[in-house]
């Protein structure tokens, strides 16, 4: 009956090593496989241990045995470290090992010398061969170190369950049965009246649970589950070269994509076989140098199709578990994707056009209309006719001097928005009494009290306009030369009595243009000035009605601005 229970159990092992083979995958924990490979040969020698009739043959089968005691449990904790996502750092897994192998040479010395057993002898109880022994020290480091790898084991399991959530708990519940049935097992003989060994069954126990881990470890692997779905489905071509550009492989997907690798050789430089492998080279190298370049399309036309087909391509290192061993072209077809980006490119192109047109005529509307405001305005003034014209040419002369010195870093943009500001400086002017506005003299204490008032009314109106709109930028321009064009740079202006550089840049530029046409203009209640007399007074105000730091660029305008105003033929505001 003893006889028959170690038969069955090696027998079952066998077996069931033969599933774990046929169902074998790559990715398979290596202590699982060793396990699977060990666990058989064990139970075997529980056979010959049993059928025994003479020492030596009892004492080789025992040596045997205790593979399983030293080198099973070793991967079956190593396995479940594994499983627990626990990392062990290589030295360690490497020094463990060297221990229980040195413990295992003491192992092969029973029966010759006294360190792993001191005496041992063979004694046949019915009709079975029972070793009598004595323990030597090399026994109890031995048992040390088992009941160790068991703690350690249980440790693991406990640990994850509390503290690792991306765990499995089902994985755990699976390792933890197999582990504690071997545990009892090992120490439970000795409870046994006809000293039966229990560690082939809970062998073959392990077995069975680590069948059901594997089956389930597959699914929860899931950077393996994806690479195997994308090469079962059979869409993504891979092909493989080492650090000296030498071909290594493909996939069948790779393959019929490119033809043509079916006739490349193993190991040969993968750009002396083909015009396309010369082409994946040069991209190679591109990552090689820049690693950010890895992506790049590549158009083949396929026997059996009329069009090319586009595919997208990487490049990524090739791994052989954690080391770099050369490079992989991964690439599927994109031939849809690039159509249609290339439709939405050209639909957004259409669109960018057609909304640029639709916006630049919204803006050229929106300065019709201020012009026309500010025209509207002008209007309405027996003094000023033609000064919006006028001033806004004055400003766009100024700026075209101060552009050339790159001193003062002027951006194009508030360049071209301080001349189109311009226009809408005196546009609080619609907010002045007729009476005061049209009064054909010079105005009175009180006229001039109200009239400048209009700066700031001006700044409103502007800010009321240009509320809301995206350009920002422009819409705080457009406020400060309507509000502090009457500034003067010794803080005597109006309306907000600024000083210096508290007044805005471009207000400080519309005065200087503002003033100007005011001289050279005839007024109801003045004639024009001559250039020279303008000039004399422009000249006179730097430092005082204006900033000292423009008067370069004013004496730069000053032959432009003579030269417009000449050809202008209508002085009068």
């Amino acid at each position: 009956m003893v006889s028959a229970y170690y038969l069955a159990s090696f027998l079952i092992s066998f077996a069931l090593t033969l599933v774990y083979a046929y169902k074998w995958h790559r990715h398979f924990d290596l202590y699982t496989v060793l396990m699977y490979v060990l666990i058989p040969l064990v139970n075997l020698a529980y056979v010959f241990l049993d059928r025994s009739t003479e020492l030596q043959s009892a004492l080789n089968a025992q040596k045997i045995i205790y593979i399983g005691g030293c080198f099973l449990i070793y991967f079956i904790m190593f396995s479940i470290f594994n499983l627990c996502d626990i990392r062990v750092s290589k030295p360690v897994r490497t020094l463990s090992l060297v221990i229980i192998s040195v413990i295992y040479l003491f192992v092969l010395t029973i029966g010759e010398a006294p360190y792993f057993y001191t005496r041992v002898s063979l004694t046949m109880i019915d009709g079975r061969a029972v070793l009598d022994r004595s323990y030597g020290p090399v026994h109890t480091i031995f048992y040390i170190l088992l009941v160790l790898c068991f703690v350690l084991s249980f440790l693991a399991i406990f640990y994850s369950y509390i503290r690792k959530k991306q765990v499995s708990r089902t994985i755990l519940y699976l390792v933890f049965l197999p582990e504690a049935v071997c545990f009892i097992s090992f120490f439970a003989i000795k409870l046994i009246r006809y000293r039966i060994e229990l560690m082939p069954a809970a062998y073959i126990f392990a077995q069975v649970m680590y069948l059901l881990i594997a089956k389930r470890m597959c699914l929860y692997d899931i950077s393996d589950t994806v690479v195997d779905s994308i090469i079962q489905a059979g869409e993504v071509g891979f092909v493989s070269v080492d650090f000296k550009n030498r071909y290594l492989g493909s996939n069948d997907a790779a393959k019929r994509i490119m033809p043509e690798l079916c006739d490349m050789t193993v190991d040969r430089v993968f750009s002396s076989e083909s015009e396309l492998g010369a082409a994946f080279m040069m991209h190679l190298e591109e990552f090689k140098h820049d690693e950010q370049k890895k992506e790049f399309l590549f158009a083949k036309k396929q026997a059996d199709e009329d069009e090319e087909r586009i595919y997208k391509a990487g490049i990524q290192y090739l791994y052989d578990d954690r080391k770099k061993r050369g490079y992989q072209f991964v690439f599927e077809d994109d031939t849809q994707n690039q159509k249609y980006i290339t439709l939405i490119n050209h639909y957004n192109t259409e669109l960018e056009r057609e909304v640029d047109k639709k916006t630049r005529n919204l803006i050229e509307m929106h300065n019709k209309l201020i012009l026309s405001m500010a025209t509207m305005v002008e209007s309405r003034d027996n003094s000023t006719g033609g000064h919006i014209r006028r001033t806004s040419e004055g400003v766009r002369i100024l700026i075209g001097e101060m552009r050339k010195d790159p001193s003062l870093m002027l951006t194009d943009k508030f360049c071209a928005d301080i001349i189109k500001a311009a226009p809408m400086h005196d546009l609080g002017k619609i907010a002045v009494d007729d009476s005061i506005l049209r009064k054909p003299g010079r105005f009175t204490d009180e006229e001039f009290a109200q009239m400048k008032k209009h700066a700031a009314e001006g700044a409103r109106i502007v800010h009321e306009i240009l509320e809301g709109t995206e350009d920002e930028s422009f819409r705080k321009v457009a406020e400060n030369v309507a509000h502090y064009h009457h500034e003067r740079w010794d803080g005597s202006g109006y309306p907000e009595g600024l000083k210096g550089t508290e007044i805005p840049f471009e207000a400080r530029i519309m005065a200087i243009a503002d003033v100007y046409d005011a001289l050279v203009s005839k007024r109801v209640y003045k004639e024009k000035m001559s250039f020279e007399k303008a000039d004399e007074i422009i000249m006179e105000g730097m430092g005082k009605h204006f900033d000292k730091m423009l008067e370069p660029y004013y004496i730069a305008a000053r032959p432009s601005l003579e030269a417009y105003y000449t050809c202008v033929s209508n002085y009068t505001r």
